[in-house]
């Protein structure tokens, strides 16, 4: 004859399911502790890298800033040749050196920035153009500025549609923008150089709209007329 089962609680089954797992979890531990060891090894190097990735970045920003620092007043002079290569024998280095050494640090960007902008016054577009392109700003003035910078190299070497584009996105990227009517009219002029007379026409209209004091306003009438025969 069959006893009755002895009635099991609640706390005994959670014991026993506790149990279960961890008896599930030290047995796969022990058939796969070589390939779980590699991993949990492979993460702690992840882990290292980053922090060692993160605390060059903050020591090659210091960097960045002293050499540009060094070598920002011959930009702002217009020596824009020895901006760029520096005065190796007074130990100053240039905007290409900054830019190669630590152009992946936040002034090391900036760098780039002065350095497309130091190409472009020696008429140097297509490497200009090249610097402006890998720029990667996050403030907003420097993103229209870059924008900008590209339409004015694209226009400089004859490209205008690409131009036209640039300049319109520069004009539309930052509502308090104060070039923003300046870049629409340079948008307009590149629009309408690229065989885009409708297009070129509807910028000037939005220049007369939205910006009526501002010089670029009063001529838009004549670029119309112009732009319609």
């Amino acid at each position: 004859m069959l006893r009755p089962k002895k009635k099991i609680s609640k706390r005994e089954l959670k014991e026993d399911a506790l149990i279960t797992t961890y008896v599930k979890v030290t047995s796969l531990y022990e058939e796969n502790k070589r390939t779980i060891s590699i991993a949990v090894a492979v993460l702690a190097l992840a882990v290292l890298a980053i922090v060692v990735f993160v605390k060059n970045r903050a020591d090659n920003n210091e960097k960045a800033i002293a050499q540009l620092g060094a070598v920002f007043h011959y930009y702002d002079q217009g020596e824009f040749q020895t901006a760029i290569d520096g005065i190796p024998e007074r130990n100053i280095a240039g905007l290409r050196s900054i830019v190669e050494n630590f152009g992946n640090s936040a002034t090391g960007d900036l760098a780039r920035f002065y350095m497309a902008n130091a190409l472009f016054n020696m008429a140097k577009y297509d490497e200009a153009k090249k610097f402006f392109d890998e720029f990667s700003p996050s403030n907003e003035m420097l993103i229209v500025s870059r924008l900008s910078g590209i339409g004015a190299c694209a226009e400089a070497l004859g490209n205008h549609k690409e131009a036209a584009e640039n300049f319109e996105k520069a004009a539309t990227k930052y509502a308090k923008d104060p070039n923003a009517a300046e870049n629409l009219s340079n948008a307009a002029r590149n629009y309408g150089e690229a065989g885009e007379k409708e297009k070129a026409i509807e910028i000037y209209k939005r220049i007369r709209k939205s910006y009526p004091t501002s010089p670029f306003a009063r001529d838009v009438d004549r670029f119309i007329a112009q732009l319609s025969v």
